[in-house]
């Protein structure tokens, strides 16, 4: 199955852009889900709806981004702070594009977000003057219950997925290593060359959008450039990098991809969400036995996921309940500075 979408995003953008005055305000937000039971065992679909009290609408949760914020990490503080859900983020859904007064205009990116166990029971919830109240309502009963127009176009994507049990979703994030040293007589070892100032400022920027999709494994080359790019991600998050020779460039100049296909069919057998941090002409490779592993067909998208610069990253969502249905989405975001 061909991918639903496939989006780049800028890792960083101000929360306006244009000359002079602001033209154009970024937002991000989330449609949030969680599944229950009736009594007789049934699932069914729960969709969070908020309430504004300023403008009288039924909305989605979701707010500018701060100045120099990417849009993952701003959807996933929004969605917290309307709401005091903690979530990750899954698959994304799109952007909507509206008028604002004064000429200016607003573009808006959502992405569904699971609502699990854990934080349904963690979130505390406070009337505030931006957000009256929250309701979770049937997933067939929501869309009729919202405002606007473009809400309702988004959420017919959201519908589409639930309709095919492509929903709950989990992610492998392929990320290549922050900007490192030149080989030279300084550093002769390829494998040993450490990151260079700019690329130490890349692996910290990487650590609150990374975060943002919630990953539970972290895999890295056995580079000293790509363990040092994942190193602040995994203290911050206080998990371990898994050091991993298959993900090496040594081991792909060897022309041994066996290794490389047992990672990735263990990273996909165990379905939690993962970072896989490897070297530029590793990951065409990488990401083609990402969708060999999935059934997934290949194609120019794999080539554009897999073509980063030096601590950009591409976000890869599969079927929880079915991964053999193929690379549900593909987002892609290189870092500037």
């Amino acid at each position: 199955m061909s991918p639903t979408a496939t989006k780049k995003r800028s890792s960083k953008a101000a929360a306006t852009s244009g000359r002079g005055a602001a033209t154009e305000v970024l937002a991000a937000g989330t449609v949030c889900w969680r599944r229950v039971y009736d009594e007789h065992g049934d699932p069914r679909i729960l969709v969070l709806l908020i309430h504004r009290a300023k403008q009288r609408d039924v909305s989605f949760p979701k707010g500018k981004l701060d100045p120099g914020e990417s849009m993952p990490r701003a959807a996933v503080r929004e969605t917290r702070e309307e709401t005091g859900y903690r979530v990750s983020l899954g698959v994304n859904l799109g952007t909507i594009h509206y008028a604002l007064s004064g000429g200016r205009s607003k573009t808006v990116q959502y992405w569904a977000a699971k609502v699990t166990a854990k934080a349904e029971a963690r979130a505390k919830f406070k009337p505030n003057d931006e957000v009256q109240a929250i309701e979770w309502v049937p997933a067939d009963q929501a869309r009729e219950r919202l405002s606007y127009e473009a809400d309702r176009e988004l959420y017919d994507v959201f519908l589409k997925l639930v309709e095919r049990d492509l929903v709950d979703t989990f992610s492998v994030t392929l990320l290549r290593h922050a900007k490192a040293e030149p080989r030279s007589s300084a550093f002769p070892v390829d494998h040993l060359r450490p990151l260079a100032d700019a690329g130490e400022e890349q692996a910290e920027t990487l650590v609150p959008i990374l975060r943002s999709f919630g990953p539970r494994r972290i895999y890295s080359s056995t580079a000293t450039r790509c363990l040092s790019t994942v190193a602040p991600l995994a203290e911050h998050l206080g998990k371990r990098v898994r050091a991993k020779k298959s993900l090496s460039q040594d081991n792909w100049d060897e022309g041994d991809l066996t290794s490389l296909r047992k990672l990735v069919a263990k990273v996909i057998g165990r379905g939690r969400n993962a970072v896989l941090c490897s070297h530029r002409p590793v990951l065409p490779d990488l990401a083609r036995e990402l969708a060999l592993a999935t059934g997934s067909p290949l194609g120019p998208y794999l080539d554009k996921a897999a073509s980063l610069p030096p601590a950009g990253f591409s976000v890869l969502h599969f079927s929880r309940s079915q991964p053999e249905a193929g690379i549900v989405a593909v987002e892609t975001y290189p870092i500037k500075h």
